[in-house]
């Protein structure tokens, strides 16, 4: 029999952070990425990204193997920012400013991706449910903004945050022959309608 002082135990293998040089070419990835999404489309050609990040080709495949990869890491990346400033705009600002002002915050992940919505409901299994997470991770930030406004009769009761953001979705569509303006005026509109 063993006592337990015989028995060694491993230590758990420590938890690796990436270098500083990994997290820059990352980040610098991930903006320039962003950047040339709302000029040029997701399907754009790599080394314009990598051209405007600083870094070679390789160093996205390494990150980003396939584009949707860098794709939803975009997307991820912007809905995380657009929770954190669901926060800080209710703590800056009255309800319906705080709305409106998320809105265009909304409008600028949606709208100026060219291409998004048809890879998001194209047939890659990378997508698979990512429409849906998407509202999902954003509902309950606009929910705060709009119990917030309904408490204080600044914004209607009678509609949810799902509605809004499908609405919006819908809303910045591309339409032929209008630039991205056209879609941001009716945006603006359709929240004016949420007094």
């Amino acid at each position: 029999m063993t006592s337990t002082s015989d028995v060694t135990t491993a230590d758990p293998e420590p938890v690796r952070r990436p270098r500083n040089d990994v997290r820059r070419n990352l980040a610098a990835l991930l903006g320039a990425a962003k950047t040339v999404f709302a000029t040029s489309g997701v399907k754009a050609p790599a080394k314009q990204i990598t051209d405007l990040a600083g870094v070679g080709v390789g160093t996205l495949y390494r990150h980003f193997p396939r584009r949707s990869d860098l794709i939803v890491a975009v997307l991820q990346h912007e809905i995380d920012d657009c929770i954190t400033a669901a926060g800080t705009l209710q703590a800056t600002l009255e309800p319906f400013a705080a709305l409106q002002a998320w809105v265009d915050r909304l409008i600028q992940l949606v709208a100026t991706k060219q291409g998004l919505a048809e890879a998001l409901h194209s047939a890659d299994p990378a997508y698979d449910g990512l429409p849906d997470a998407i509202l999902d991770a954003l509902e309950p930030a606009l929910g705060g903004i709009l119990d917030r406004g309904t408490a204080s009769g600044s914004i209607r009761s009678d509609v949810t945050a799902r509605e809004i953001l499908v609405a919006v979705a819908l809303l910045c569509q591309s339409v032929p022959g209008e630039d991205s303006g056209l879609n941001e005026r009716i945006v603006r509109l359709f929240v004016d309608g949420l007094r």
